[in-house]
């Protein structure tokens, strides 16, 4: 017994030493570079493409299994523009080959130099980097290799590894499309790892230009751990891009080989958007009214998560001179959870609108009929996956010109259901509350809006909105509205509802309805007017409507000041924004103003208003004030007839009191 295991013993030392001696001798004795022909024949047979070492090519295998080779070029194959699709400087790397029998890597040194990778597209649409097609059987067999063998459980298990030297410079890749006639470059790539160990981070760097504009990746990964893909790896990362941008990353990522999780604090520290775009040699792609907008953009936020949910806490984002503090949760990925929580202490999105642009309407109009084409029926079913639920806080807004605080806005929505309810703001020392549902349940949305206001001023309102100095006064509203369909021309064909409006102690400025009575030939352009601009004060004006079909009707509209009562009926129609309206002033005997309701006696001096939204026109209804006059004048013509000459007093010809009644009519008073 003790012979045999002697003997194995020898005969086992025997077979290292041999093996040993053949690994240090056979690369001694053969000479690789006579092989160099054959192996550039194989590989150009196997790739379809040129190939060939234009510099030595050597192999060792004991101590260190190393292998190094110069001047490396694969071709293109005819019809590209580059000749070459990979060509290499120099590669030398150095392994020891029995720690590999124990799972224990050592690399002495992994150096790669001057690689350059081409990706073109030529005209016919050809690509470089495709080596030709796959047999359905190879493909067929590849995935049932990948059904048998794919484990994603099974990470890589290493009892250690060690590299001493581990470098990539002068890297390049080209991006060529002949077919755009676009060419980009990534240059200087440059990759040193350094202490790269299974149990210390090892520290990582990365830099290159792009298109000349520098960027770069600094920190450390780890430590790994001896099975590799699992458990926890720390990161500490910084990003730095063309000496605008800096973002850093610290966490943790979790079995990344199994399944990946990740808890990373992430902060951008401040920079230009505008000078980051102008950087990278292209065109900002927002036009905003307001050139400084999107100027300066920060960002820090805690973002965790795994292959099925996402959620961010603790974010900050500074756009400008604005801040928001938000926090952002999404799951189920196929059909979207997202909840929000949004905080914005102020901001002025009429900064950040499109400039306006300095065609008239009518140009705009005939322009966007000429080139607009058929609208695209717009899918909804994203919308009826989607599950959200969120609410958004403003303290200071501005839109169009108009000055919002304390916004509040809750929305959730479900199987293509949306509500948003509250609404709430504080406008214009008044308080506005509303609700709103939209149901993308069917291919046509269908919509519904309701809204209460009060106490808002409604002069500095138009003022800042619509530039127009044309009414003042206290307003309460109350609005519902339902409407179908998602275009503005869809949207007012189907509009439908009914509200009112309600202005207290105030005046409807450009108008003076009863100078309009007194003196008709200066407000319709017939005399001069006078100086003073006109207005028409009043205690109470109360619009109540309806909506049905984009048409809008108003049969008691009715305005209430001292010696005046007015009152209007007629239609808008909102899809052609045509005005038909016919205001009937009337002149009383009283000073009383709000809370009046009783008939007074007076004259009804009627006007009508068309034209359009844009441009109203204000007439006088000749018609309708001989009408009035008649009707007034027969019951005392009567009497006068009756009267003829024979009753007391001096008596006047029938003409001459016909004339009497009707004086001063057309002409004013």
């Amino acid at each position: 017994m003790k012979k045999a295991i002697k003997w194995i013993s020898i005969i086992g030392v025997s077979l290292v030493v041999l093996v040993i001696a053949a690994l240090v001798l056979i690369p001694m004795f053969v000479d690789l570079q006579k092989y160099k022909p054959r192996i550039e024949t194989e590989v150009a047979e196997a790739t379809g493409r040129t190939f060939r070492l234009g510099g030595d090519f050597n192999l060792s295998l004991f101590p260190w299994a190393s292998l190094s080779f110069s001047d490396l070029h694969l071709g293109n194959p005819p019809g590209f523009e580059e000749k070459d699709f990979v060509s290499i400087e120099s590669f030398d790397v150095r392994v020891k080959l029995l720690p590999l029998l124990f799972k224990d890597i050592q690399v002495k040194r992994f150096i790669l130099k001057g690689t350059r990778i081409v990706l073109e597209t030529t005209k016919d649409g050809k690509i470089s980097w495709e080596f030709g097609k796959k047999s359905m059987d190879d493909v067929s067999a590849s995935k049932t290799k990948k059904k048998v063998h794919a484990k994603p459980s099974e990470g890589l298990s290493l009892k250690a590894l060690a590299v001493g030297e581990f470098s990539i410079t002068d890297g390049a890749v080209v991006w060529l499309d002949q077919t755009k006639k676009e060419r980009k470059e990534i240059s200087d790539v440059s990759l040193v790892l350094q202490d790269i160990s299974l149990d210390r981070p090892v520290q990582l760097k990365f830099s290159a230009r792009l298109d000349n504009r520098f960027f770069s990746l600094a920190g450390s990964v780890g430590p790994l751990g001896k099975e590799f893909g699992k458990g926890t790896i720390p990161l500490d990362l910084l990003v730095k891009a063309l000496d605008q941008l800096d973002v850093s990353l610290k966490g943790y990522v979790t079995d990344p080989a199994m399944q990946p999780r990740f808890d990373l604090d992430v902060q951008v520290s401040p920079f230009s958007p505008r000078k980051l775009v102008a950087g990278l040699g292209m065109a900002f792609p927002i036009s905003t009214a307001d050139p400084k907008a999107l100027n300066q953009i920060a960002l820090k936020a805690t973002v965790k998560g795994d292959t099925q949910a996402v959620s961010v806490s603790n974010g900050v984002l500074d756009l400008d001179e604005s801040q928001l503090n938000f926090t952002a949760k999404a799951g189920d990925f196929s059909k979207p959870d997202i909840t929000f929580d949004f905080n914005l202490n102020h901001i002025d999105l009429d900064k950040y609108m499109p400039p306006p642009s300095e065609e008239t309407p009518a140009k705009k109009d005939e322009k966007i009929s000429e080139s607009k084409p058929s609208q695209k029926k717009i899918d909804y079913a994203p919308l009826r996956r989607l599950v959200l639920n969120g609410a958004l806080q403003i303290g200071k807004l501005k839109i169009k010109n108009a000055r919002i605080e304390n916004t509040r806005v809750k929305i959730v929505g479900k199987k293509g259901v949306f509500n948003i309810d509250p609404l709430a703001m504080a406008l214009y020392q008044g308080d506005v509350s509303a609700k709103a549902s939209l149901n993308v349940q069917k291919d046509t949305p269908v919509s519904n809006f309701r809204l209460t206001a009060k106490g808002i001023q409604s002069g500095p309102l138009l003022i800042d909105v619509l530039n127009k100095d044309i009414i003042e006064g206290g307003l309460k509203a109350n609005l519902n509205l339902n409407m179908t369909g998602d275009d503005a021309g869809k949207i007012k064909k189907s509009l439908n509802g009914d509200g009112d409006f309600l202005f207290n102690d105030g005046a409807i400025k450009g108008i003076d309805l009863a100078g309009m009575v007194r003196n008709v030939k200066a407000t319709f352009g017939l005399a001069e007017a006078g100086e003073k601009k006109p207005r028409t004060d009043f205690a109470e004006l109360n619009v109540p409507f309806t909506i049905s079909g984009g048409i809008v009707n108003t049969t008691n509209t009715s305005l209430t000041s001292p010696l005046i009562r007015v009152t209007t009926a007629g239609k808008a129609d909102l899809v052609g924004e045509n005005l038909d309206f016919r205001v009937e002033p009337k002149f009383v005997a009283t000073i009383k103003g709000q809370g009046d309701s009783k008939d007074r006696s007076g004259l009804t001096v009627p006007v009508l208003v068309t034209g359009t939204f844009s441009s109203p026109k204000f007439r006088p209804d000749l018609e309708g004030m001989f009408k009035q006059k008649i009707e007034q004048a027969l019951p005392d013509l009567k009497k006068k007839l009756l009267e003829g000459g024979t009753g007391k007093g001096e008596s006047k010809p029938v003409e001459k009191k016909v004339k009497e009644l009707f004086k001063g009519f057309g002409s004013g008073s």
